[in-house]
């Protein structure tokens, strides 16, 4: 009988079935009756806040460019041999692995917000180190900083942006991180072209000091534009704070208490799967 009912189902039926039982924050985002495009539409807020978190990604992408035309110039100016600039370049993505290990722990901790201005405020002390070396060993001192830095911007994030965001966008507005580094390596790109006219001594130096510029940025924005992550409200018990964020997210008028219980329903199974499931599973 089970077959049968299941044989006779209408495509309507079987897409109303699965928004019914999708298991996540999820209450509407698609429209029922066979529709598939997306019935929330995306808030001029939710753009705005994930605009600013894609801004953090720009300073990986930043730092690609700008090494592309200062990586010569700083050997020359500082007597690099091709190995030191070699570990120079590369090592960013050793120091930016240890960044993003330790990202889930800070951003838990002291929120997502917390997190944009940690990575923020590692990266503006890191170009500036690197502007001011007078020996190759304060520029890797530097140069960890902005590797540590690009860790935890880039793990932190899509995170934001998918708390932020209701279920139906989240792929897409995910995506704006990308673009960000792509755009990044642009700016980066352009300082090479605006300052090929300057001693090799001054110009790398400046290029590197004017990647403080965009991370400054972000401080602002975290602190007078980017709300909480709601998921983390909820988390720590902060679910009036979240319902006012998520109101601002979904139309007026939208249920929004519903959303604050799926967060609360998923994050008690993460809860009892990492009960559940230990490391074990890996390791034995």
């Amino acid at each position: 009988n089970a077959n049968a009912n299941a044989n006779n189902m209408s495509p309507a039926s079987e897409i109303s079935i699965h928004v019914h039982s999708h298991i996540g924050e999820h209450h509407k985002d698609i429209a029922e009756g066979g529709e598939l495009m997306p019935c929330v539409p995306i808030s001029r807020s939710t753009m705005i806040f994930a605009m600013c978190a894609a801004l953090n990604s720009c300073n990986l992408g930043y730092d690609i460019g700008v090494n592309t035309s200062a990586g010569k110039l700083l050997q020359e100016s500082l007597g690099l041999s091709d190995t030191q600039l070699e570990i120079f370049m590369g090592s960013l993505n050793m120091f930016a692995a240890i960044g993003a290990i330790g990202a889930s722990t800070i951003s838990d901790r002291f929120g997502r917000r917390g997190g944009f201005i940690v990575a923020a405020v590692g990266f503006i002390i890191g170009v500036t180190s690197m502007s001011m070396a007078n020996s190759y060993t304060s520029l890797m001192i530097g140069r960890a900083f902005v590797g540590l830095g690009v860790g935890f911007g880039l793990a932190i994030d899509p995170i934001y942006i998918a708390e932020i965001s209701p279920a139906a966008h989240r792929g897409r507005l995910v995506t704006w991180s990308e673009i960000a580094i792509n755009v990044g390596i642009i700016f980066g790109f352009s300082t090479g072209l605006v300052f090929h006219n300057l001693e090799a001594d001054a110009a790398w130096r400046i290029m590197f000091g004017l990647g403080a510029f965009l991370p400054l940025c972000l401080i602002i924005l975290v602190l007078t534009v980017m709300p909480e992550s709601p998921r983390w409200l909820v988390a720590k018990g902060r679910e009036t704070e979240a319902h006012g964020i998520l109101e601002k997210v979904y139309p007026p008028g939208y249920n929004v208490s519903a959303i604050v219980q799926d967060i609360k329903d998923s994050l008690e199974r993460e809860k009892e799967a990492e009960q559940a499931v230990g490391w074990d599973v890996i390791f034995f």
